[in-house]
């Protein structure tokens, strides 16, 4: 079966395959090589899991680092598996470009549990039962320039409020440290190189990415442009925040823009603060 890679199935049906593709088998295999990568290779701590509301959805907010490699994403993954085990379901967004671009990788990711980042696909999931893991900053924010490393970045995208708002499920932020140094992202220049491509130069495979670093890392030692990377082998750290818990929920408190504003800020400093004292602890 391909990978989601068009218009031409009714959204309902795309909805339905992305979620019946997990494959608890198929996850269940990869746990060793996790494990090896978390244990000798990252090297990874964690902290903060007793604050996952036993039996109980939620939205999982995080900040995305190292490239599309992403290793904290994964070493999280492999604590909710080695914790609630491969049956419990939880689902990430993935940006609907992955999809289309590499579908082996979209294949592999939807067994593990991605899903395309759409609100009504978010909505699907949560309304199955499962927990939903998303990084609202997505390619900006997984390769904002090293110097911003410790500063959560979500790009002014308010999406993730509004789904948790409409669907009435607490957020749980998730932070790490180490990640973002398993590549080392010098620059973004995403502008030059679209003013480029206003002068005719086309854009690599035909596609308009949403960044374009410049990088040293593995294997390419420079990189240039959002280029897949083997991550470096950094000691990596990840949190689990306690619940934030708005005061109003609904369809209208998804529709009050200051109030989604405010709700947004109120996430981005406390998840802040938090990031702050790992890396002071870290």
């Amino acid at each position: 079966m391909p990978a989601y890679t068009d218009k031409q199935k009714p959204l309902q049906k795309q909805l339905g395959w992305c979620l019946d593709r997990r494959d608890p088998q198929f996850i269940q295999s990869l746990m060793p090589i996790w494990e090896w990568l978390y244990y000798h290779y990252f090297h990874v701590q964690t902290s903060g899991w007793e604050h996952i509301p036993s039996h109980k959805k939620v939205l999982f907010v995080g900040s995305h680092n190292g490239g599309l490699a992403a290793p904290d994403m994964f070493m999280m993954m492999y604590d909710w598996f080695q914790r609630y085990g491969v049956q419990r379901p939880v689902y990430g967004l993935m940006h609907p470009t992955m999809w289309k671009v590499v579908p082996p990788v979209a294949e592999a990711a939807a067994k593990v549990g991605a899903v395309v980042a759409h609100p009504k696909m978010a909505i699907a999931a949560l309304r199955s039962g499962a927990s939903v893991l998303v990084y609202p900053g997505g390619a900006q924010d997984v390769f904002r320039p090293h110097s911003l490393r410790n500063k959560i970045y979500f790009a002014n995208r308010h999406g993730f409020i509004k789904l948790a708002l409409r669907e009435e499920v607490p957020i749980v932020p998730v932070v790490s440290t180490g990640a973002h140094d398993t590549l080392i992202v010098l620059a973004e220049c995403y502008k030059i190189v679209q003013q480029l491509h206003n002068w005719g130069m086309p854009w690599l495979f035909g596609i308009d990415p949403e960044v374009f670093p410049i990088y040293l890392g593995l294997p390419w030692g420079l990189a240039l442009g959002p280029l897949p990377n083997i991550p470096l082998p950094k000691p990596i750290h990840t949190r689990v925040c306690p619940p934030i818990v708005f005061e109003r929920y609904g369809r209208q408190a998804a529709c009050d823009r200051e109030y989604v504003h405010a709700c947004y800020e109120l996430v981005r400093s406390k998840m802040q603060q938090e990031l702050d004292n790992l890396v002071k602890m870290s």
